[in-house]
């Protein structure tokens, strides 16, 4: 693939471009969780992956570019959604999924870095609203399916009721401190469940 004209740090190599690109990122990751975005620093993350300065500043050019990259890094290393054969089963596996990602030692750390940097860098918060929107319509599926079963209502929002599981999980995260555990993540799909079989999220 030609780099020239593509836009930065957005590209999908193959090859030694793609194992640069992987250190790049997990670099990137890495000074994120220990400093955070307003420390993001190309040379830092350069010296961490081993690579030029050079290859940093022509294919990402700034730290956003470059958290925007993960960021959708991150959307396609996400894991599928489950089919467990109901809509309360398949809200609490998309619930405990989350729950486990933002009470991992790593990711928490990373998603507060990113949610952080969201508030000050456009790019940055239209990156993380494309990685949220990329795994909101990959668990909408399920709620599709619980329409056709005759679970919920016609006419009833997937994405909705997605964003209505992990609303309360992010709750816990950066505001009220409240434990951040499978019992809230079972929570959180009861009550969407509930509220959808009620006609909430109709649209």
């Amino acid at each position: 693939m030609n780099d020239e004209g593509a836009e930065p740090g957005m590209i999908r190599p193959g090859g030694r471009t793609a194992r640069v690109r992987a250190a790049v990122l997990q670099a990137t990751g890495d000074a994120l969780v220990e400093k955070g975005f307003a420390a993001l620093d190309l040379a830092d993350i350069a010296r961490r992956a081993d690579v030029g300065k050079t290859t940093l500043y022509r294919r990402w050019g700034t730290t956003a570019a470059l958290v925007a990259d993960l960021l959708m890094d991150m959307a396609e290393q996400s894991l599928p959604r489950a089919e467990t054969g109901s809509l309360l089963g398949d809200l609490r596996a998309n619930a405990r999924l989350v729950q486990r990602t933002l009470t991992d030692p790593r990711q928490g750390r990373l998603f507060k870095a990113m949610i952080t940097a969201a508030t000050c860098d456009e790019r940055t918060a239209a990156a993380l609203h494309r990685f949220y929107e990329i795994r909101i319509e990959e668990w909408a599926s399920c709620v599709e399916q619980a329409v056709q079963r005759g679970e919920l209502p016609s006419g009833t929002d997937a994405c909705e009721v997605i964003r209505a599981v992990s609303a309360p999980l992010y709750y816990r995260l950066l505001a009220s401190g409240d434990p951040l555990d499978e019992a809230a993540a079972d929570r959180a799909a009861l009550a969407a469940a509930a509220a959808a079989r009620a006609g909430a999220y109709v649209s």
